[in-house]
Parts: structure tokens; sequence; C-alpha cells
């Protein structure tokens, strides 16, 4: 624990004992890990690769589909296949002459040139969580290690901080009654230092500083000085002398408003929260999570302060029975927040630079069962891009005419990472990080999409 001292009774140093404010270490992904230790994993990184400094500052948002959305309904609707395949939805046109998605998303049919849909993505494996879509890699690979790094744990580890108030790696996946699907992507590999923080839980609760006021805390080299007594009683050959630069950036996000600012939507414009929506009433949420709009707003405002990665779960899919109902409610609310996202970030002149990715695990079943659901359909899926570079305005792949398989232009996951890193700057085919055995990994297995970057 870090304490910070207050006023009262006095240890020999001079230092007071009483109404000692305590700080747990931040749980990213350890319950015994602190910033500081995160702070030097990013030194050695940037030691090891300084050819991977940023020069400029490029992300991605990536919204998990929990429960896996239905292609067919949602872009890449079947008008002519007989009603028991095409279901309740027509199709409707964008602002791409011949690109039409379905009803239940037009405002992001509006600004059609501004996304790209992938409808041909092979390869899941089937099961109910988000690692095909955090990682590009099946749950099996690498598992004997620790497993494949998410997309943000190799970023915070090959490009480290942007702003060190800022972890570079954020995820705003809500607890759910079913967990894999709140995962925000795991660090493999990589080691807990590179997992995301989680505003959620001990992480927030331990930047909650209201109750230690400037007298106490005085500057930053006062603070830094209560460390002494631990170096003099654990440290006498000296070994912790290189801390003081890492404990410093464990406490710039401690005491700089920067993170919180970005957390606190009242401090957002109010039209442009009520453009984005609430997602309210949740609907259809079940063991998953809410439509909760809010959280693209935040994602925006934590890439705009220094975020890299931001995951973030909106949603329950996994629509068995009454399918079309929860499209309507899902699709509508995903349209709004989705579209307004998109839109935002490219009035602050963000888009060119933040890659934004929704899809979930898998797709679902073209023939509709009787509980009017869809079930589950590992064998093609879809996505929706925009941003990053990403060439707008198109489709990529197609399904058949049932929408059961891909009919041209098969995609794996690893081709959508590779994509997505290409879009952050990363070059997949020569980009790599060191697993525990000092042997080079690529980031990712497969091409990017040669018409989309």
């Amino acid at each position: 624990m870090l304490t910070i001292l207050g006023p009262g009774s006095r240890y020999c140093d001079g230092v007071t004992r009483r109404s000692a404010i305590k700080i747990g270490a931040f749980a990213f992904g350890s319950a015994t890990l602190t910033l500081a230790d995160i702070h030097r994993a990013e030194a050695r990184a940037a030691a090891e690769n300084p050819a991977f400094a940023p020069t400029r500052h490029k992300a991605v948002i990536n919204v998990f589909l929990g429960g896996g959305p239905p292609h067919q309904d949602l872009v890449d609707l079947k008008p002519d296949a007989p009603a028991e395949i095409r279901g309740e939805f027509s199709p409707i046109k964008t602002n791409v002459p011949g690109i039409e998605i379905g009803e239940c998303l037009p405002r992001i049919a509006r600004m059609m040139d501004r996304f790209a849909i992938v409808r041909s993505i092979v390869g899941a494996r089937g099961g109910h969580d988000a690692i095909q879509c955090t990682t590009g890699y099946g749950e099996g690979s690498l598992s004997a290690m620790g497993g494949r790094p998410s997309l943000g744990a190799t970023l915070s580890k090959v490009l480290g901080p942007v702003d060190a108030s800022v972890p570079p790696f954020v995820g705003l996946a809500d607890k759910c009654g079913h967990m894999p699907w709140a995962d925000a992507g795991k660090p493999g590999f990589l080691g807990s230092p590179f997992s995301a923080f989680t505003p959620t839980g001990p992480d927030m609760a331990n930047m909650r500083l209201s109750a230690v006021n400037s007298a106490q805390l005085g500057d930053r080299k006062k603070l830094l000085a209560n460390f002494d007594h631990l170096r003099k009683e654990f440290d006498a050959g000296g070994a912790l002398k290189g801390m003081d630069a890492h404990t410093e950036r464990a406490m710039n996000v401690l005491l700089s408003s920067k993170l919180r600012d970005a957390m606190d939507l009242s401090k957002e414009d109010p039209r442009i929260v009520d453009r984005y929506g609430n997602g309210k009433p949740y609907k259809y949420q079940a063991d998953g999570t809410p439509t909760a709009n809010d959280q693209f707003l935040m994602a925006r405002r934590l890439v705009q302060a220094g975020a890299r990665c931001v995951t973030l779960n909106y949603g329950r899919w996994d629509s068995h029975s009454k399918n079309f109902d929860l499209v309507r409610d899902h699709g509508g609310k995903l349209d709004q927040g989705l579209s307004t996202l998109v839109w935002d970030l490219e009035r602050l002149g963000m888009l060119q630079d933040v890659t934004v990715i929704a899809w979930g695990e898998f797709g679902r079943t073209p023939r509709i069962n009787k509980e009017a659901g869809r079930d589950h359909w590992p064998q093609v899926s879809c996505a929706l891009l925009a941003g990053g570079g990403i060439k707008g305005g198109q489709v990529v792949g197609s399904t058949n005419r049932l929408g059961e398989y891909a009919k041209d232009r098969p995609v794996t996951f690893g081709d959508m990472f590779a994509t997505l890193y290409t879009s952050l700057g990363l070059n997949p085919d020569t980009t790599n990080v060191l697993d525990p055995t000092g042997r080079p990994q690529h980031l990712a297995e497969g091409t990017a999409i040669r018409e989309l970057v």
C-alpha cells in the first residue's frame, strides 16, 4: 500500500503518523501490481524498441457486440431469400450508391461514406467470448506461456503511453452475468503490467483523492520523500535508486485530473451528450451488458486525453428468441451511438487517427427458429469500421444468397487485426513482441485488407 501521511503524531524522522491516508496499489490485472511497476515495464519496452516511439497519436476504439450480432439483420440483408431466412427487416439505401444496410441503422446509412463493412469474416471458434475480437487469435494460442496479448496490451508494450497520467489501454467493459463478454482484452504473455485500466472497481477507487487536500500532499517532491524510509529499511544496497522516475509517473496519474476529467461526462457539452443518447431503457440485457451509449462518448474523451486503445462491450446480442425485437432495440441504439462517435471524431479532427470497429464473436443462423430467434453461426460474421485511414464507402466480401457462408473474399480474424495494426501505423509483418522465451511473435497472423488500408 502507498501511504500518504497526514497531520498527527510523528515518526522519528518528523513525518506525521496519525490520519495517514492509504492509497492501494492499482489493480491493473493484479492485486499487487502498482502503477510504478507498469511504468518501469513501459520504460524497458521503449529501451528495447526505440524505433517504435510514436510520431503521432494513433488510437483504436474496439466495440464488442457480445453474444453475436445477426449479420443478415444489420449489414448483410437477404431480401430475395425465403421468409424463414430474410426475417422482418428491409434493406435501406445509404449515401453510397449500391450499398444497402438494415433499416435499423438509418444514421449510419446517411454517413456510409465514412464506414466500411466487412461481410465475410470466417474462422470464428464458436466460443461465447471476446478473445478473437481482442487478440485475433483463439483461446489456445500460446496458452502455455499465458496466451496471446490483446491489441491494447500490445500497444501498451510497443508504443507506451502518450501522456504519463493517462493509461494507454482502458477497458470500459461492464461486469455482466456472463463475464467472458466483459473481457476488455488480456495481457497474455506480456504480463499484468500491460493489462487494461478499468475505471470501475479498485482502479477508479484508487483515484479518488478528494479527502487529500493540497496542504497534506504538498508538492510532488515532498510526497516522493515519504518513500525514503522504505528505501532505508529495504534497500540498503541501493537497488531501488532508479525507481524515482517511475514512482513519480504513478503520482502523475494519482494527482493529475486529466484521466478523471476524461471520464467525467458532466464536463462535456450537454448538446454532445444528448446527441450520443444514453441507450436507456436497457432491454434484453439478461446476463449481458447494457446498451450504454455514454460509453461511446467516454471512449472518445479517453482517446482525446491520450489513451491508445479503449475497449467497450455493448448490449447482449445472443438472440435465440425474439431476435427482431432485440435488433430493433439494440440496433437503433447502436446506430445512434456509433454514428455519433464517428461524427464527433471527425468534428474534432481526430477521425483520421482513430480507428473504430464494431463486431461480435460470430454471426447468427440464416434460418429463423421457432422462437423467432437466430442461433449461433460461427461460419461467417461481419464488422463495421471507420476512421484511422480506413477507406470508407465500401463493402468487403459477400455471403451467398442465404447468408450461410462467405461467397467471396473470406477475411480471417488475423486479417482484421493486421488491418487494425496497419491503421495504427504498425507494420504487422515486421513489428513483433518478445514472448517469455525471448522468441519474437508477430502481432497478427494475417494480411491487412488491401481494399481498406
